[in-house]
């Protein structure tokens, strides 16, 4: 991270400063209920995309405390990716990593053997490129593997629509998923949104979103001579909409889905815009800034901005107004405390009407949202948040579309769209072809608003 961006926090940043919690604590969300096999106590972890977020959620469910946890296989595409994350995890929890090399699977198709390696009812990590979740979803409901998603999980209609029978096989099949939108996890949140559900501050008629500092994945040269395609785009995938939806769906989904769960709806358009500025030679498919308004079935509006500019006003915080008053849903970051609740529409403390309790031992919502999944597991709880992640995911990417074509997308055009970014991922090896190919200067396609209007940015 540049000096601009310390004030953002990411699940890395988190873990640094947080240390290892691991308390117990009430279930959110969507619920279906699973039972771990009752003749071996010990739930198996397999760890498919081992970078910094895997990593760090790997971290998290070895730091649970609901009986015995272990970490017994890892899958990357990439040998470097996972013998760093192997050596990180190994020091910081010795007696809970299992890792043979047999285990220690290598490539593109190397989810599966990792996954093999479980029995039903342990727990695979996906934290790849979110290109791969249907994939890697599918093979693991088929298994009959409890999971946790690293969001976003999908960047257009077809794997939307895809993601979301599998969520629904996975309920049938009374598994647990977990989706990684820490908010709904965040002690704070929960209690601002129980207040505002209950009418504290009127019927909610404005959220704003803001998410603004330097670049935190950089920028992004051609390809180096005499690498391959497929690896180039696999290792700079924030560069690629077919990779991550590109740093709108894979930096804004957090406020995007917490302002959404405290209006408890989903928009049904975006309008949007945006706009590249420093980019140089730079070659991915990124706009440096980004404004979208999301309009909900009752005509409330929420206004979500993004800015990746160094130099410029770092601002990293969300707002929602009522018809009685206002909230601070997230003072600093995604998901900070504290959550304020005011009379009136300035958040001024002469104003306040309350403010979040802290609970010792549940500040971490990256820890949080393990504990509330093994606990679902252990405890056989309702818990799985597979659907609510597609639709947040899908939301998302309305307003990245809209934003680069310039005009409108509704939910239903997004959901309903048969463009998919990446068809036939399933079978993608390093031989290729890429998803995406570039032009003779070694540039990608870029969306250009008003010019290429077609729904498939």
């Amino acid at each position: 991270m540049s000096e601009n961006n310390k004030k953002g926090s990411s699940r890395r940043e988190f873990l640094k400063s947080s240390g290892r919690i691991a308390a117990a604590s009430a279930i959110v969300g969507a619920a279906i209920p699973h039972v771990h096999a009752a003749e071996n106590n010990t739930i198996q972890i397999a760890l498919i995309g081992c970078g910094g977020r895997g990593t760090g959620a790997a971290a998290n469910a070895l730091s649970v405390n609901r009986g015995p946890v272990k970490l017994v296989a890892m899958a990357d595409a990439f040998k470097d990716r996972l013998d760093n994350s192997y050596g990180s995890l190994k020091k910081q929890f010795p007696d809970k990593v299992d890792v043979p090399d047999d285990r220690k699977c290598v490539g593109i198709d190397a989810y599966k053997k990792a996954m093999d390696s479980l029995k039903p009812g342990d727990i695979a990590i996906f934290a790849t490129p979110l290109a791969f979740r249907w994939v890697h979803f599918d093979y693991a409901v088929n298994k009959g593997l409890n999971v946790f998603m690293e969001k976003p999980l999908t960047a257009d209609g077809p794997t939307s629509r895809r993601m979301l029978d599998i969520a629904d096989k996975s309920v049938k099949k009374n598994l647990k998923v977990g989706v990684g939108l820490m908010s709904r996890h965040a002690r704070p949140l929960q209690q601002l949104a129980e207040r505002i559900h209950g009418g504290e501050i009127g019927d909610l008629v404005m959220l704003r979103g803001y998410r603004m500092h330097g670049p935190i994945v950089g920028y992004y040269p051609a390809k180096p001579a005499g690498m391959n395609e497929v690896e180039y785009q696999l290792r700079k995938f924030h560069a690629f909409i077919w990779a991550s939806g590109g740093t709108f769906s894979d930096f804004y989904i957090h406020i995007i889905d917490h302002c959404c769960w405290m209006k408890n709806a989903w928009p049904v358009k975006a309008m949007g815009l945006g706009g590249r500025h420093y980019r140089g030679n730079c070659v991915d498919q990124n706009f440096d800034v980004y404004s979208v308004e999301y309009t909900y079935p009752d005509g409330s509006k929420f206004v979500m901005d993004g800015r990746s500019i160094l130099g410029c006003e770092n601002v990293y915080h969300s707002f929602a107004h009522g018809t009685k008053g206002c909230a601070v849903v997230s003072k600093s970051g995604d998901c900070s405390p504290p959550s304020t609740t005011y009379k009136g529409q300035s958040p001024d403390k002469a104003n306040q009407i309350w403010r979040s309790k802290k609970i010792p031992g549940q500040e971490n919502p990256y820890q949080n949202e393990w504990n509330d999944l093994v606990d679902a597991i252990r405890d056989d709880k309702p818990f799985n948040e597979a659907r609510r992640g597609v639709e947040a995911s899908l939301v998302t990417s309305m307003g990245r579309m809209a934003a680069h074509i310039g005009g409108s997308v509704t939910f239903d055009e997004m959901l309903k769209s048969d463009h998919e970014y990446a068809p036939g991922l399933d079978k993608l090896t390093f031989a290729g072809p890429a998803p995406l190919m570039p032009d003779a200067n070694g540039a990608y396609p870029i969306p250009k608003p008003g010019i290429i209007t077609k729904r498939e940015y």
